[in-house]
């Protein structure tokens, strides 16, 4: 079973940064395309970041720009910078990973950002 644990919630201003983190265990990272996904309240979740097994980048075009997704295979880690946020960028943020060989996906618990002045 493959747990995904977020890190790096919080408050912050309209126009600021901020970077999540995700930790990925008890399964083979290399194994794994992770991404990011979004949901506020009342809409659908939403993808905002992919990063496939072999470092390729995949993202939303209205997400082009301001996000940026990465992996560190080392620290089973996965990333998203996040840049010029918007009070629309409010929302939950989930991580995601996805075992390419199984076919299976696991979900962490979910981190708070709140983009507010």
């Amino acid at each position: 079973q493959v747990q995904l644990v977020e890190s790096g919630e919080g408050l912050v201003q309209p126009g600021g940064s901020l970077r999540l983190s995700c930790l990925a265990s008890g399964g083979n990272f290399g194994f794994l395309a992770m991404g990011w996904y979004r949901q506020a309240p009342g809409k659908e979740r939403e993808l905002v970041a992919g990063i496939r097994v072999s470092g390729i980048e995949d993202y939303p075009d209205s997400m082009k720009g301001r996000f940026t997704i990465s992996r560190d295979n080392d620290k089973n880690t996965v990333y998203l910078q996040m840049d010029s946020l918007k009070p629309e960028d409010t929302a939950v943020y989930y991580c995601n990973a996805r075992d390419v060989i199984k076919t299976l996906d696991y979900w962490g618990q979910g981190t708070q950002v709140t983009v507010s002045s």
